[in-house]
């Protein structure tokens, strides 16, 4: 899984591993999507999640995070992708959607999506397009 990241960082999608401390901080206080996000808010999307973490090989700090919420069958939804700034512009977002795109293929979704505001070329990338139609797509909720 860490054959596209950077020399020096790696991914895991062992859930022993996250910080969860640092990945409340990061969403809470720096994300536009997440901020002001309870921590109780934040430990029950870990729990219901796929989750990737993206670390520093020397010193194993966690530099990254990711998570999907799938069913592993049919269709998943990416969000929390977040890279600590002091790690930004080496790489790391695209290898983590890399690594989360590897980790769902043989799963055979027939949908991946996620929501940004200001990422679209992170995520081309490695694949991603913005929809033929959205005719067929309706919220409920926040939009």
């Amino acid at each position: 899984m860490n054959s596209h990241f950077p020399e020096g960082f790696e991914v895991s999608t062992d859930p022993t591993r996250l910080d969860v401390a640092t990945i409340h901080r990061w969403l809470s206080e720096d994300a536009y999507w997440a901020l002001g996000r309870p921590r109780e808010k934040l430990e029950r999307a870990i729990a219901g999640s796929l989750n990737f973490g993206v670390y520093d090989v020397v010193s194993g700090a966690q530099v990254g995070y990711a998570r999907v919420i799938t069913d592993r069958a049919t269709f998943g939804w990416l969000c929390d992708v977040y890279i600590d700034p002091t790690v930004r512009g080496k790489g790391l977002g695209t290898a983590l959607t890399i690594a989360v795109r590897d980790e769902l293929a043989p799963d055979g979704l027939r949908r991946i999506m996620l929501a940004t505001a200001d990422a679209h070329g992170v995520y081309a990338k490695v694949g991603f397009r913005r929809p033929a139609s959205t005719d067929t797509w309706m919220v409920l909720g926040e939009q």
